[in-house]
């Protein structure tokens, strides 16, 4: 008996190519949803970001990534890091806390440096209006990023891109912070910029002043100073950790010593960044005119040549180093001052969070903005006669960056932080626009090794005790510290005023149109004051061989000059001075010249007096 054949259904093959063409179709649409969607993805990295426009630069480029593989870094870093992070770390937040309380109830905290009193002044403006959401409204149009930290999380909502790695850096500082910290930093809600000048000002907002934070700030605006991000490392100049850095740059100091180092004012830098004060001491490059060595630093060429000509070790061996603004502040102040030389600070117009605490011919010597070269020679000149002053300048100097170590750094953000939510009149919460940032995902995104190597480096741990203690508020005593600076500097124009009037002929020192006041040492002590149509003295200064103080005097002829004009100004009009008869030497050791030394002879009335300035 047949049997009959077994039939067996086949789809048919036009069934089975549609299925892979939609299949493939679906797919290419998932990937290009995928990248349109990471293309919207904005990252503390920089992607899809433009540049402030208030401070164009060059964007970033991320041209070494391949778009799908860049989509799915965008993916992860974004929105799958947090996740795990927030995962695994739950379990240990209670242990942390119970071992924080039982350190607290036993430890006292120290007092907070004298420059801490600045958070006070800086959020005064804010004390009695409160920060209110119109305020943080008003300031996004300053900001390049909004921070929010919510229940002990960071949320960053970013507007534009920041130049270079400032913005993740700053970013990880402010999870460092909270990570010291873990449940004691307060809700808030800031605008921050992270570019170079201040710009809410004073003159345009005193009706409504906008809390926006930033790196620098001055008199003239209300911007907050906030610690900047080369505390946790510059990746793009080799400039590592502050901590680190500066121990690198103390023991660089220590390898010459104070006899030893280069009797010249150096300085070593970027002129091109549209700083008229960096441009004009390019011309001060004269080590005998003007005491000094300036080098030009073109950071491409050197990151090229693996930055070996630009470590700040090996930058410690002059007696004098010149700090010169940038385009604003410039974060080389506090390099400038670990090295332990004698720093020359050119008046700056802006100041950072910690430069506020210093005080000028205590920590540094200032240097004249008008007057930036023959300053210069005179500070140099200055610091050859009187090294042991000098010397200890550069040393407290150096003392006050090292007292600035990373726990104060960290207990700075965390008052200032503190003390700005009490000012707030609202609940702070993150908006819808805002992404959780967490530590995986800012190293997710890190662009280089570099880069993850500084931040993995900088990774804080929960700070058992408390921060330091902050003083309270006090107006009186920082409008004291603003005028003390304001006299010192005044005197330097002053004096400087004099530089430019006067020049060196031959030993001879001639002013034209010579304003002198001051209060003669004599029986009836009286403020004189004279205008002197021509001033003619001698001034017999040799020039510094090796070490200024050991030089020699050389013989000064006996000379008496008459001033043309005088103008008496006394309460005692029976004896005015009608001639001025002066002659000024240039002694190493004035102290031991007096009166006695000297003979005065003449027909006409005569005030004789030593003047030891």
């Amino acid at each position: 008996m047949g049997t009959l054949p077994r039939t067996t259904s086949r789809t048919p093959s036009y069934i089975l190519r549609s299925v892979i063409a939609l299949s493939c179709l679906s797919l290419l649409f998932i990937i290009y949803k995928v990248n349109d969607f990471a293309s919207q993805t904005k990252t503390v990295a920089g992607h899809n970001l433009d540049p402030t426009p208030w401070h164009p630069f060059r964007p970033k480029t991320f041209n070494h990534e391949a778009l799908p593989s860049r989509a799915y870094k965008l993916l992860q870093c974004s929105y799958l890091a947090c996740r795990y992070t927030n995962n695994k770390g739950n379990a240990t937040t209670q242990q942390e806390e119970d071992r924080r309380r039982s350190a607290t109830s036993v430890a006292k905290p120290p007092q907070c440096p004298e420059v801490f009193r600045w958070i006070h002044q800086d959020l005064e403006p804010w004390a009695t209006t409160k920060i209110t959401p119109a305020h943080i409204e008003q300031a996004k149009r300053y900001a390049a990023f909004r921070v929010v930290i919510y229940k002990g999380k960071l949320y960053v909502d970013l507007y534009y891109a920041c130049v270079q790695s400032r913005a993740m850096f700053t970013i990880w500082g402010l999870l460092q912070m909270l990570k010291r910290y873990p449940g004691r930093v307060p809700d808030v809600d800031l605008m921050f910029d992270c570019m170079d000048k201040p710009t809410i000002e004073r003159s345009e907002h005193a009706s409504m002043p906008l809390p926006l934070f930033r790196y620098c700030t001055n008199d003239a605006h209300y911007d907050i100073p906030f610690p900047d991000w080369s505390f946790w490392g510059w990746p793009e100049t080799n400039i590592e950790p502050w901590d680190e850095q500066f121990q690198a740059i103390k023991r660089g100091g220590q390898e010459t010593t104070w006899r030893k180092k280069e009797l010249l004012a150096y300085w070593k830098g970027n002129p091109d960044v549209g700083s008229p004060v960096r441009k004009e001491l390019l011309n001060c490059n004269d080590s005998k005119t003007y005491r000094a060595q300036i080098l030009k630093q073109d950071w491409d060429e050197e990151a090229k040549a693996g930055f070996l000509q630009s470590s700040l070790s090996k930058q410690c061996n002059h007696r004098y180093k010149i700090y010169a603004e940038g385009y604003a502040w410039s974060v080389s102040l506090k390099y400038i001052l670990s090295c332990g030389s004698l720093a020359l600070v050119i008046t700056p117009q802006y100041e950072d969070f910690f430069s506020r605490g210093l005080f000028p011919k205590v920590n540094y010597w200032p240097i004249s903005a008008n007057a930036i070269c023959p300053s210069i020679k005179s500070a140099v000149d200055w610091g050859h006669g009187h090294v042991r002053e000098a010397q200890a300048i550069g040393r407290r100097g150096q003392e006050y960056m090292e007292n600035l170590n990373m726990d104060r750094v960290y207990d700075y953000m965390f008052h200032l932080i503190t003390e700005y939510s009490k000012l707030q009149d609202f609940k702070p919460v993150p908006p819808n626009t805002a992404m959780e940032v967490c530590a995986n995902s800012v190293l997710c995104l890190a662009d280089d090794a570099k880069q993850r190597e500084y931040l993995e480096r900088t990774r804080a741990k929960p700070f058992p005790g408390p921060p330091c203690d902050l003083q309270p508020a006090d107006g009186n005593l920082i409008n004291k510290w603003k005028k003390e600076k304001a006299a010192v500097f005044q005197t330097v124009e002053d004096m400087n005023l004099v530089i430019t009037l006067t020049r060196d002929f031959n030993g001879f020192d001639i002013r034209l149109l010579h304003i002198h006041l001051r209060n003669r040492d004599t029986e009836n002590p009286i403020l004189h004051s004279s205008l002197d149509l021509i001033y003619l003295s001698i001034l017999r200064k040799p020039e510094p061989s090796g070490e200024f103080a050991a030089a020699t005097l050389d013989p000064v002829p006996s000379i008496v000059l008459v001033l043309l004009l005088y103008f008496p100004l006394s309460a005692y009009l029976q004896h005015p001075v009608v001639f001025n008869l002066n002659l000024n030497l240039f002694f190493l050791q004035p102290w031991n010249v007096s009166l006695e030394h000297m003979g005065f002879r003449g027909l006409l009335p005569v005030d004789p007096c030593v003047d030891k300035s």
